[in-house]
């Protein structure tokens, strides 16, 4: 009897401890009708509605504005003093792809073995059961453009909502981008013009590394083996262009045939790159085969935001809360890059790259970013409107407009302010999500064990 009670206990421990853990689960569709009033309704685009009510059907928003009276015996949320803003947008990311980055390989599938892989799809290894996701919806992300690494090509990125039982649910829109990965024109390993470090064998690394860094080797032009390296991507998209010229192949080749919907403008290539000369090499890529490119990284962008302009490169910015790239920048330079970009008319996004956040931070990158320049409306749309634009999903979200999707997020204070920024209730799609999270459940249980009320 004693043994019973034993393994009784144990069951019921088990059991609690799975509860607290592990039963989030994604929301049902939302078939009625329901308002959001009297909050300052951030509509995303520029405009801020004090005392504004949404009205949201079946998914989507179907007004929105000051006279709007809600439908008796419709639910009624009340946004009272609370800031409500269109959901927070992840432009780039391995988010459910890579879960611990450094040291548990069996988490990780953001990377393929060899150079050109366009018919790579991450969206069917994106991992929706990810403990990291629920961290930023918490915070307010409820979508994410998740796109594959390594090699030259990469291949393509999907667009996911954050609240979804696999990754058939999640996709948002499908094979939205193709990734490309240009090779360093400077001998740079590391931040700051740094060398290899002293415990780095060249000999060792494998070519594909050596080419990206600019790290030639035996006294070698980094500047020339980048520029080799450009004119094998350019002959392979060449190549690729002929063959999908054919009308009849004898053969099938599976990377060329992946390549169409970027030859016919259903894609956009997003170039990885951050110096002057690998923006000028995409401005080139660009001009010769007629695709719509977006720079990905692109912290020397603002040396040549004209020239970004002039020929309608989008560019989403990686990293914010970042060290400047070289030591003649200045010490705030990435700060006030996104204001450079604003000031020439480029279309640009915020991004929040940094592994050990883990992506949360993308609100407060803009936040920093409205402090350097940028208008806090301005900051909020390159981490909304903006971002759905580039990603080509303007059409259903980004901003809280009639038609579109009710991707919204309901805050205590200014979602951009580290200090007063609190997540209350986040919708996507109309569905009402759950923001408990694997941090929220420990910041709980820690309270509980040292009796901080």
């Amino acid at each position: 009897m004693k043994k019973l009670f034993l393994n009784i206990s144990a069951l019921l421990l088990i059991v609690s401890v799975t509860k607290a853990q592990e039963t989030v689960y994604p929301a049902p569709s939302n078939k009625g009708k329901f308002y959001i009033k009297n909050g300052t309704v951030h509509i995303g685009n520029g405009q801020v509605l004090e005392n504004a009510t949404i009205e949201v059907n079946n998914g989507k928003i179907v007004s929105v504005g000051i006279n709007i009276t809600p439908s008796s015996g419709a639910e009624v949320i009340d946004a009272t003093g609370k800031q409500v803003y269109p959901g927070l947008i992840l432009p780039a990311t391995d988010l459910g792809l890579k879960e611990i980055a450094n040291g548990v390989r069996g988490s990780n599938d953001y990377t393929e073995l060899g150079e050109y892989n366009p018919s790579i799809r991450s969206i069917t290894a994106y991992n929706t059961d990810s403990r990291v996701i629920r961290t930023l919806l918490a915070n307010g992300i409820l979508l994410a453009n998740v796109a594959p690494e390594g090699g030259t090509i990469s291949g393509s990125s999907s667009v996911v909502q954050l609240d979804a039982w696999n990754w058939e649910d999640a996709a948002y829109k499908m094979e939205n981008g193709m990734h490309l990965r240009l090779p360093s024109f400077i001998a740079r390993f590391g931040r700051r013009g740094g060398g290899l470090p002293a415990n780095i064998n060249i000999a060792n690394l494998p070519p594909d590394v050596i080419a990206r860094f600019g790290l030639g080797g035996g006294g070698a032009d980094p500047s020339k083996a980048a520029m080799d390296k450009l004119e094998e991507i350019k002959s392979f998209f060449r190549q690729a262009k002929a063959y999908l010229a054919e009308t009849s192949h004898k053969e099938t080749n599976l990377k060329f045939e992946a390549l169409k919907p970027l030859f016919d403008k259903k894609q956009k290539l997003f170039v990885h790159g951050d110096q002057v000369k690998q923006i000028l090499a995409a401005i080139d890529i660009a001009k010769e085969f007629g695709f719509d490119v977006v720079m990905v990284g692109a912290s020397e962008s603002y040396q040549i935001a004209d020239l970004l302009k002039a020929n309608n490169i989008a560019v989403i910015l990686n990293q914010e809360h970042a060290l400047p790239a070289t030591e003649d920048d200045d010490i705030d330079q990435p700060f006030k890059t996104p204001a450079a970009l604003h000031k020439a008319g480029v279309l640009f996004a915020l991004n929040d790259a940094f592994d050990e956040a883990r992506y949360r931070n993308l609100s407060y990158n803009a936040g920093t970013a409205a402090t350097y320049g940028l208008t806090k409306e301005e900051a909020l749309q390159a981490i909304t409107l903006n971002s759905a634009k580039i990603l080509g999903v303007d059409a259903t979200t980004g901003s809280i407009e009639a038609g579109k999707d009710a991707n919204i997020v309901i805050a205590d204070g200014d979602i951009l302010d580290m200090k007063s920024s609190n997540v209350s209730t986040a919708f996507i799609q109309g569905r009402k999500v759950s923001l408990d999270n694997k941090q929220k459940e420990l910041y709980e249980r820690y309270k509980y064990k040292y009796g901080i009320k």
